[in-house]
């Protein structure tokens, strides 16, 4: 019995450390995948903001890819800012405003894609009678 007591002594601290080690890690993946789905979600409200403003009336679409780097700018840093545009689309034969934004994906360590990130915002342009 004390033979068996001896050969298991340190075995919980190995334990302990392979299976905090993964924890850490799954963990640390979860937190990521958080970020990136906020980075998205706040890029697609932006644009979509955006567009919504360059199709009100006596507005352009420099006009709502302005209002989009700013609301960009309020929320995450300004590199996301960098690469705004916006033009005129007929979307069914209807005229729209798009505002498109391409930034990059965040991620940490080589593990993640080196892709970017492309959201686009849609917005009918308001036509006065």
């Amino acid at each position: 019995m004390a033979r068996e007591r001896r050969r298991c002594e340190g075995s919980a601290v190995v334990e302990f450390s392979l299976v905090s080690s993964l924890l850490v890690m799954l963990f640390a993946c979860v937190i990521q995948v958080g970020i990136a789905v906020y980075v998205r979600n706040t890029l697609v409200a932006a644009a979509a903001a955006g567009a919504r403003y360059a199709a009100s009336t006596d507005r352009s679409p420099g006009d709502g890819a302005t209002r989009t780097r700013q609301l960009i700018d309020a929320s995450l840093p300004a590199a996301y800012a960098s690469h705004v545009s916006a033009g005129y689309q007929v979307v069914g034969g209807l005229d729209t405003v798009v505002v498109q934004i391409q930034a990059p994906l965040p991620m940490v360590g080589l593990l993640g894609p080196a892709e970017e990130l492309v959201v686009r915002g849609h917005a009918l342009v308001e036509v006065l009678p």
